[in-house]
This record gives C-alpha cells, sequence and structure tokens, in this order.
C-alpha cells in the first residue's frame, strides 16, 4: 500500500469512529457508580471479574447492535416496527419508551446530586440545570446533525474519565491484586448478589435501540462487499475502544474503593461514596469525582433523550421536536425530586424498570442479525449466535433474578 493511500485508510479509519462512544454512555450512568464502589469497598478486588465479564458481554452486544444499522440501513426499533401489527407494536413501543424515561429519571437525578455535590445546589435547582444544559446539547444535534452529538458526547466522556480513575493516583492499588480479581469467586451471599447486580445491569436496552441508529446515521447502509467488510471491521474498533474507556472507567472506581474505602460506611449512595472519597483521598479527588459525575449525567440524559426519540420514530413512525420531548421527559424527574424522594431509590428502582425492558431488546436483535435473508453474509456465525444466545439468556435470567429480589419482601 503507497503511503497515500494508507494515510487515507487511516483517516477513514478515524472518521468511523464515534457512534460506539456516544452508547458507552450508558456503562458509565450515574447507575454505576454506587455499585462500582459499594463492591470494591465491601469486597476488595474480588469482583474485578464481575465488571470486565459485563463488560465483555457489552462489547459483543453493541457490535451487533451497530452491524444490524451498517447492513439494514434500519435501526434496531424500526425493524421490529415493520414486523409488529398495530397493537403489538403500540405496546413494544409502551414498554421501551418506559424504560428509556426510568433511564432519564436516573441520569437527571445523577446530574443534580453532582451539582449539589460541586456547589449546594437544591436537588430540583439542580434537575432544572441538567435538562438545560442536555437541551443544550440536543440543539446540537438538532442544527449541525449526528458528528456534532458525537464530538460533544465523547468530550463529556473524556471529562467523566478524568474525573472518576483521578482518584488512581491517590489510592495506589495493588497491581496482584487487581490481576487476583479477575478470577471468579464469591466471598459470600451478599457477592453473589452484588456480582448479578454488575453482570445484570450493565447492558442497557436503549443502548441497544439507540447504536443501530447512531451507526445507521453515520455510515448510511453500506452494500455488500470490500466497503461493507472495511466499515464493519472499523466498527468493531470503534465498539472495542468505546467500551475498553468504560471498562476502565467501571474497573478504576471499583479498584480505587478495594484500595481506600475498604471497611467505609455509607458508599451505598453517591453523597455518601463522594464524603467516603473526601475522607480517605482529599478533596481534590472528591471534587474530580463530583464532575466526573456531573459530566455523566449530562451526557447519559442526552443519550437517554436521542434513544426516546428514535424508539418512538422507530416504532410509531413518529417524530417529537427533541426540545419538546426533552422537557415532557425531565418533568418526572423534577417532581420526584420535589416531593423529596430518595435520590438512590430512584436509582435502584430504575434499574429494576431497566431489568423489565432489557429482554425485549436483546432477543430482536440476536434473532435479526442472525438471519441471512436480512443480514447477507454479514449475518451471525453459528459461534457468534451461539455466545450471543448464551449472554442474552445469561443476562435476562439474572435481571429477573434482580426484578424478583426487588419486588420481594
Amino acid at each position: 500500500m503507497t503511503t497515500t493511500a494508507a494515510r487515507r485508510s487511516r483517516i477513514a479509519g478515524l472518521t468511523a469512529l464515534g457512534p460506539a462512544f456516544v452508547a458507552a454512555i450508558a456503562y458509565v450512568d450515574p447507575g454505576n457508580v454506587a455499585a462500582n464502589l459499594t463492591a470494591g469497598a465491601k469486597y476488595g478486588y474480588s469482583l474485578v471479574w464481575a465488571v470486565v465479564a459485563a463488560n465483555g458481554c457489552a462489547v459483543l452486544v453493541q457490535y451487533l447492535s451497530a452491524k444490524l444499522g451498517i447492513v439494514t440501513g434500519k435501526s434496531l426499533p424500526e425493524l421490529i416496527g415493520i414486523s409488529l401489527g398495530p397493537v403489538p407494536r403500540v405496546l413494544f413501543w409502551l414498554q421501551a419508551e418506559i424504560v428509556a424515561a426510568a433511564t432519564d429519571v436516573a441520569e437527571v437525578i445523577g446530574g443534580a446530586l453532582a451539582l449539589q455535590l460541586l456547589f449546594g445546589v437544591p436537588p430540583v435547582i439542580g434537575g432544572l440545570i441538567t435538562g438545560v444544559v442536555s437541551m443544550i446539547v440536543l440543539t446540537a444535534q438538532n442544527r449541525r446533525g449526528g458528528r456534532a452529538i458525537e464530538g460533544v458526547i465523547t468530550g463529556l466522556l473524556a471529562v467523566l474519565t478524568v474525573g472518576f480513575c483521578a482518584g488512581l493516583f491517590v489510592a495506589g492499588p495493588n497491581p496482584l491484586s487487581v490481576l487476583g480479581g479477575i478470577v471468579p469467586r464469591f466471598q459470600d451471599s451478599g457477592a453473589v448478589l452484588l456480582s448479578a447486580s454488575i453482570l445484570g445491569a450493565t447492558v442497557m436496552p436503549h443502548a441497544i435501540y439507540l447504536h443501530s441508529a447512531l451507526s445507521r446515521d453515520h455510515h448510511g447502509r453500506v452494500e455488500p462487499g470490500p466497503a461493507q467488510d472495511g466499515v464493519l471491521r472499523a466498527t468493531r474498533w470503534d465498539v472495542g475502544l468505546a467500551l475498553l474507556v468504560a471498562g476502565t472507567v467501571n474497573v478504576a472506581m471499583l479498584v480505587i474503593a478495594a484500595a481506600s474505602l475498604g471497611g467505609a460506611h455509607g458508599t451505598g449512595t453517591i453523597t455518601g461514596a463522594e464524603h467516603a472519597l473526601r475522607v480517605h483521598l482529599g478533596a481534590g479527588v472528591a471534587v474530580l469525582f463530583a464532575i466526573g459525575l456531573l459530566a455523566s449525567g449530562l451526557a447519559s440524559t442526552s443519550v437517554g433523550s436521542m434513544a426516546g426519540a428514535e424508539i418512538m420514530h422507530g416504532l410509531l413512525r413518529k417524530r417529537v421536536p427533541m426540545i419538546v420531548r426533552r422537557a415532557v421527559t425531565l418533568a418526572p424527574a423534577i417532581v420526584l425530586l420535589a416531593i423529596g424522594t430518595d435520590p438512590t431509590a430512584l436509582l435502584v428502582n430504575s434499574q429494576v424498570v431497566l431489568s423489565f425492558g432489557i429482554g425485549f431488546a436483546l432477543v430482536p436483535l440476536v434473532v435479526y442479525t442472525s438471519r441471512a435473508r436480512l443480514m447477507g453474509d454479514a449475518r451471525n456465525t453459528r459461534v457468534t449466535a451461539t455466545i450471543a444466545w448464551v449472554i442474552a439468556a445469561v443476562i435476562i435470567a439474572l435481571n429477573v433474578a434482580l426484578l424478583v429480589l426487588a419486588v420481594s419482601p
């Protein structure tokens, strides 16, 4: 390959990056923060393997979603909408919309908590500020297209990565202990439950729905042949790099807690975790953590709104202006904050709702990407399909278990 051709190939590869970095925000949202810190504070390094395994599952799931959009030129919600009759389509939209709305509540609350930690802003005002800023972010998509929103979200991902990983330079984790944590094991029944939570709640339904649309919009429908092979190859890099960043952030939070917060109380809540970091690692680390939480909340709530818009368009073939949608979906979070609902309880309950919706996204994804008449030569191989079905079965089973445990007296 000539120097010019090699340079063009590298540029083409770089321009293919972006959609996965937007979808990856779902894996570092405020709902993950307390779980990772609690796992490290309570069980040391022993649950590193659960975070790594969850991230590995996410890589395959998000790649299949991206591949579906590239090969078919349609999003997962669009394909589901085509295959369902009018009544089932509306019912499917309702459950998917509820899942997206629950996600949005969690993200707004995360942003509100971050503003409270940083500036002492009351939760309701913090929620409104988070909503307004997310509207500004979404306006970039409306006026400048998908590349603009990819740039903004990727920038926020970089900020939260720095914020959540800064404690590593102070905590001084033991590398051998971190490596030892990759070996699966359980210390007690609590570790089993926490591992199930990490594994079961990592893959988010709205990220699956949205990633197919992001890839469709970024690349368009790519015809079979060398061009399609090249785009899919670049997409594998996109997904791998994006989820490497997200996985590193999640492991870093657990490792920081394992190294410095062992036995600390209150890490099961966002405010408690920030207080523990402030006490054990200093004010600087706590401030950076809160900044990371704010970036996570802003990015996540913007991505959640995008997912909800695509779900409505794909299933009902209707579009509502993104700003109007943002205002409507912001209302539940503000009301819940105004009546004094415990923010941590809201985060937990949002994960329960997500648990309900995961199967509705995962099963069609594996079915569609395995169909030869839909995907052609890009369909899942037998090995890939088998692995995907195993992952889907495990994740769905874990989410059902978490759902049962959550509603049990």
